[in-house]
C-alpha cells in the first residue's frame, strides 16, 4: 500500500546517473571522458558557442548590414486573377478571402494586385489596389471599395 512514507516513482521513471572516473575499468575512468587538457577538459569549460580560442570572431569580422523597419506595414497581395473563383456578384472582402485560404496569418493590410485577368462582376473589399486592378474590375463590371480601416 503506497503511503507518504514508502513513496517511489513508478517503474523506469528515473535512470541512474553516469558514474563518471571511478576506474580505468569502468571505460570513464582517468580523463572521465574529456580527453586530455585543454579548456574544455577543466572543472569549468565556460566557452561560448561562438568562442573561437581568441581568434577574431566571425560576428565581428563580417560587417554589419541591413535594416529592419520595425514600423513598416505589413500587405498581404492577391492577384486579380486569383478572384475568378469567386461567382459573378459575390462581395469579396477579407472574411471570404480567409474562408478560401487566399490570405493567411497576421497582416495590416490587403492589397489586390493587376496580374491576370477577370470575367466577371465582383464587389472587391480591400485597403488598396494597383491601378491595373482597379482598372480590370471596373471593366468587367465590378466595383471597387478601399476600407478606411488603419492608416496603410
Amino acid at each position: 500500500m503506497n503511503e507518504l512514507s514508502n513513496l517511489r516513482p513508478p517503474r523506469g521513471a528515473t535512470k541512474t546517473r553516469k558514474r563518471l572516473g571511478r576506474g580505468v575499468g569502468s571505460g570513464l575512468g582517468k580523463t572521465a571522458g574529456k580527453g586530455h587538457k585543454g579548456q574544455k577538459a577543466r572543472k569549468s569549460p565556460d566557452v561560448g558557442t561562438y568562442f573561437e580560442g581568441g581568434q577574431m570572431p566571425m560576428q565581428r569580422r563580417l560587417p554589419k548590414i541591413g535594416f529592419t523597419n520595425i514600423f513598416a506595414k505589413k500587405f498581404v497581395t492577391v492577384n486579380v486573377a486569383e478572384l475568378t473563383r469567386f461567382p459573378a456578384g459575390a462581395r469579396v472582402d477579407e472574411v471570404l478571402l480567409r474562408a478560401t485560404g487566399l490570405i493567411k496569418g497576421r497582416f495590416d493590410a490587403i492589397k489586390i494586385l493587376g496580374d491576370g485577368d477577370l470575367d466577371r462582376a465582383l464587389t472587391v473589399v480591400a485597403d488598396k489596389f494597383t491601378r491595373t486592378a482597379e482598372e480590370k474590375i471596373t471593366a468587367a463590371g465590378g466595383t471597387v471599395e478601399k476600407t478606411s480601416g488603419a492608416e496603410v
